[in-house]
């Protein structure tokens, strides 16, 4: 049964879904980790979106982007 739990969970992240809801799996489903690296990584090296995601494995730098992007955004 904790197979399942830990199936269910990681699902987002393991199998793309961007036709199920139409937003897109990754864009916004961020671990709080990976949130508080991308705002300390994106500090030191500014909008170099490829160094912020060589060091959040599993992540494209154009997935970094449209997240900052778009937490930028929202928050204006």
């Amino acid at each position: 049964m904790a197979d399942s739990d830990l199936s269910s969970r990681d699902a987002t992240t393991s199998v793309d879904s961007r036709g199920d809801d139409g937003q897109g799996p990754k864009l916004l489903d961020f671990s709080e980790d990976e949130e508080t690296l991308i705002a300390r990584m994106y500090t030191l090296v500014g909008q170099r979106w490829s160094l912020i995601a060589g060091r959040i494995p599993g992540r494209s730098a154009e997935e970094i982007e449209k997240y900052w992007t778009s937490r930028c955004s929202s928050s204006e």
